[in-house]
């Protein structure tokens, strides 16, 4: 009882520190956090229905929306997938993940998503058009991650994640934490409630020998290396920036199609699920989703996100609301409790061809 008071508790505090950041937020912040790369979505089942899900994610899928959902892994889980992200644009997304459970009711987790964005030439104020080579940016995320089964309702986690960014001769790296709890309720725990704080963590900023440049120091009007001046290095020190960290706030429910004599058979669900957004550094997002599974062989899903100002000439975002998805899952083994699944999903962008997102996963 007193466990569940507590996650009440947590639940009411952050929707209403939630209510209170949606209607007095600052749309003078839109866009001045770094780390942009702690908001792509790098996994295809959730993705698919723009990641309503939060509430009822399971598995490595929930470590990018609700830890919490990782105590779902009943062994070993390993995952897979790649993004092409904004098609066209010539930027990739792989994510590679891992989870064992351990324990009782204990599941680690280990993930790690990579940013590819391509070959880029080195321009400089001497060389506007380049030509004197190139480089390649490296964005790179590393989660370690651990949830729990504290009952039969109730699901806890957490994670701290590395992250790396570099271009030619320049680096940051920071770190953040996401939290998260889910609770399942109902005959046929057909109810999802979940809640999650994601990239809280201290301000990150940039340094490196790309920051140093050369310049001539002139001792009067006319520069002579020898009599009026010399040449010194300086070193500039790159301004800090914030985490986009945001607070999920999602609930979904199981609609069961057919049943049997106990009056309930799991043949053909319908889920419906919502989610909501609360982003410190852009606007609010509010997000509907279905899924219809047909055992636990395919299911297919779709999604629509809105927030203020899509699909006008405000937008502040290249998303355009709907995104679809689909899961083939097949089992193997000699009790079959095993899986292998094929992912698939597609969020509509404007401008660009989208993002298209494929994923394998093995349950063991």
């Amino acid at each position: 009882m007193k466990l569940r008071n507590i996650i009440s508790s947590t639940l009411l505090t952050a929707i209403l520190i939630c209510s209170i950041n949606s209607y007095a937020g600052n749309p003078e912040r839109v866009g001045s956090a770094g780390a942009q790369e702690l908001l792509i979505n790098p996994y295809a089942s959730s993705s698919g229905w723009g990641g309503a899900n939060s509430a009822n994610a399971h598995g490595l899928e929930a470590a990018f929306l609700n830890v919490a959902g990782l105590a779902y892994t009943d062994k070993t889980e390993v995952l897979f997938s790649r993004t092409n992200w904004l098609g066209g644009a010539g930027i990739y997304v792989n994510n590679f993940g891992f989870s064992q459970h351990v324990g009782e009711t204990g599941v680690i987790g280990l993930n790690v998503m990579a940013l590819n964005a391509g070959t880029i030439p080195i321009t400089t104020v001497d060389n506007p058009e380049g030509g004197i080579g190139t480089f390649n940016p490296q964005f790179i995320n590393i989660g370690l991650s651990y949830a729990k089964r504290f009952s039969d309702n109730i699901f806890g986690g957490g994670t701290i994640r590395l992250i790396q960014e570099q271009i030619a001769s320049v680096h940051a790296t920071g770190i953040c934490i996401d939290a998260g709890v889910q609770y399942h309720t109902g005959k046929y725990d057909q109810v999802h409630f979940g809640i999650a704080l994601r990239n809280v963590g201290p301000t990150m900023s940039f340094s490196g020998d790309g920051l140093a440049f050369q310049s001539d120091i002139l001792n009067g009007n006319q520069y002579n290396n020898s009599v009026n001046g010399y040449t010194a290095s300086f070193q500039n020190h790159s301004a800090q920036f914030e985490l986009p960290s945001l607070l999920n706030i999602g609930m979904s429910y199981d609609f069961y199609l057919t049943k049997d004599t106990a009056g309930l058979k799991k043949d053909h669900r319908l889920t419906v699920a919502a989610n909501f957004t609360s982003n410190s550094f852009t606007n609010d997002q509010y997000i509907l989703g279905v899924e219809y599974g047909f055992k636990k062989y395919f299911m297919v899903r779709g999604g629509y996100m809105y927030e203020k100002g899509i699909n006008s000439s405000t937008t502040q975002t290249a998303f355009t609301g709907p995104s679809c998805g689909a899961t083939m899952q097949l089992p193997f083994g000699k009790t079959k409790r095993s899986t292998f699944a094929i992912d698939y999903s597609y969020r509509a962008t404007n401008p660009f061809s989208g993002v298209n997102t494929f994923g394998f996963r093995v349950n063991l």
